[in-house]
């Protein structure tokens, strides 16, 4: 089995999700399609009008990491409930400084702190309504 890769949908947010994952958590952009560019247009009433140069698809790295995001069907309203992206750290000083990039005008879910399985983790929604969760890795005990 290949990887799992997550497809996150902004609803017209996606160029400023791009901007704010760059320049946070230095992700780097890989590829970039507006709806306007397919080789097919949308089926008729699919897309609102004046979204032509809204994300039709993007992908971008974080880490080893590839995510892959679109402005989806440009609602206005995204909608990111039920999971959270997890983001393994070397050490307290980059789980500070990403946690606090993450966390700007975002919600803190829980404060950075050590835990019985990490000496710091910590979970924020950031600005687009992503859950984040900040961890120093600690290896699990063999059973």
């Amino acid at each position: 089995m290949q990887e799992i890769q997550p497809y996150l949908m902004f609803e017209g947010r996606c160029e400023e999700a791009i901007g704010f994952y760059t320049g946070s958590l230095g992700a780097r952009l890989e590829f970039l399609m507006r709806n306007d560019e397919t080789p097919e247009p949308p089926p008729p009433g699919m897309m609102p009008p004046g979204s032509e140069k809204k994300i039709c698809h993007a992908e971008i790295t974080i880490g080893d990491s590839r995510i892959m995001l679109s402005d989806g069907m440009c609602s206005g309203s995204p909608s990111f409930a039920g999971f959270s992206l997890s983001i393994p750290v070397p050490d307290e000083a980059t789980a500070r400084r990403t946690f606090d990039a993450l966390a700007a005008g975002g919600q803190v879910r829980m404060p950075l702190g050590k835990t019985f399985f990490s000496p710091c983790f910590g979970m924020v929604q950031d600005r687009f309504g992503v859950g984040w969760m900040v961890i120093i890795p600690q290896e699990h005990p063999t059973a």
